[in-house]
């Protein structure tokens, strides 16, 4: 099977880019904005060569995973744009509980919620894991359109058949999970999700939805976390996240502190300070 849109992508307006190898999905639909694409555009492919990830990172997409980015184009530079990664978070989460209900996904490691239940969780702000390993990464790129619009790519990197050794954190694959799923098939369940996801959003009048849903996926939640912000490290506890989405610890001092952009760290790294 190549890869398809869900009949109900399809019926709302969604259109699909397929490629075997490309460059970099979100660049490709950031160029498609740029010549005149109305957005609503899935870029796909299951082989990306020079994909990256927050901060400029590398992010490797070998044969058989899977690189998508969604192109949206907004009338208006909407306040919650950068809130659709927790769209995307949450629509990938929920195609892959469609997808590999059978995954093996362990309860109560480091970087897990700890709440008892075998689920993807997610992982403030913009990845997914399984067992407390990175199992996908969202990134969200944007660029300024004539006459005051927004195009917004939002790139969802999956690992489906292979995962990188050399990362500084534990990364998973849907494979070494025990799941047979191919990027096809999660990318027909994840354009099915993000259709929900999205309406659930309504432009950033759905937000605090948003917010409440994700937070029943929310990976360390109630755990000790240390956040590297702008070369310092904060550690404390993670007590939720707040109606603008920012990551909210209580530090050692019990003090609130709210984060709009940082790197999370669960677990033994939390405890050793992100050093």
């Amino acid at each position: 099977m190549g890869f398809q849109l869900a009949p109900t992508a399809s019926a709302e307006g969604f259109r699909l880019e397929a490629h075997d190898t490309v460059g970099s999905t979100n660049a490709l639909a950031l160029e498609r904005a740029l010549a005149g694409d109305l957005g609503r555009l899935w870029v796909v492919s299951k082989k990306q060569e020079s994909g990256r990830g927050r901060r400029g990172r590398a992010w490797s997409t070998p044969e058989g995973n899977l690189a998508a980015t969604l192109l949206l184009i907004l009338e208006r530079d909407l306040q919650h744009a950068a809130t659709l990664g927790f769209v995307a978070g949450l629509a990938l989460a929920d195609a892959l509980d469609a997808v590999a209900p059978n995954a093996r996904i362990s309860v109560g490691v480091d970087g897990g919620s700890g709440q008892g239940v075998k689920r993807f969780e997610l992982k403030w702000p913009n990845d997914v894991l399984a067992s407390g390993a990175k199992l996908a990464g969202i990134l969200l790129e944007s660029t300024m359109l004539p006459h005051g619009r927004l195009a917004v790519a939002i790139g969802i990197g999956v690992n489906v058949v292979a995962h990188p050794a050399d990362v500084p954190y534990p990364a998973t694959s849907l494979t070494g999970l025990g799941s047979g799923v191919d990027a096809e098939t999660l990318f027909l369940a994840l354009s099915d999700a993000w259709s929900e996801n999205e309406r659930l959003w309504g432009e950033g009048r759905g937000l605090a939805a948003i917010r409440r849903k994700w937070l029943t996926r929310a990976a360390g939640l109630g755990s000790e976390v240390a956040v590297r912000v702008e070369g310092s490290v904060v550690r404390g506890t993670f007590e939720t996240i707040d109606e603008d989405c920012r990551f909210v610890i209580r530090d050692v001092n019990g003090a609130v502190v709210k984060i709009a952009a940082g790197d999370v760290h669960f677990g033994a790294v939390a405890s050793a300070g992100a050093a």
